[in-house]
């Protein structure tokens, strides 16, 4: 609280002043309602931004997951390739 004060430059002695021209502009009958108010507005402000904070979270997650591992192929030793499209050999033809 003190950060939020200093950042206003507000002292003790403006403070009550502020809060007492609040008393007298809204009485005290209205001054809980302000409050209940005040404090849900608050409350949902900060699970608003949570929620949007979590859900960025959760797409930034979804971005970076990798994809999954491809297969990996055996290493052949000869050419499959060759041996296929070569032509049949004379002892075959007997």
């Amino acid at each position: 609280m003190n950060t939020t004060l200093a950042l206003f430059n507000l002292g003790g002695g403006e403070v009550i002043l502020i809060f007492a021209v609040i008393l007298l502009l809204f009485g005290a009958r209205k001054l809980p309602e302000l409050a209940k108010g005040l404090g849900q507005g608050i409350k949902e402000f900060k699970k608003a931004t949570s929620d949007v904070t979590n859900e960025m979270q959760r797409a930034m997650e979804e971005d970076h997951t990798p994809p999954p591992p491809k297969p990996i192929q055996a290493a052949h030793t000869e050419p499959s390739s060759s041996a296929s499209s070569s032509p049949a050999t004379p002892a075959a033809k007997v």
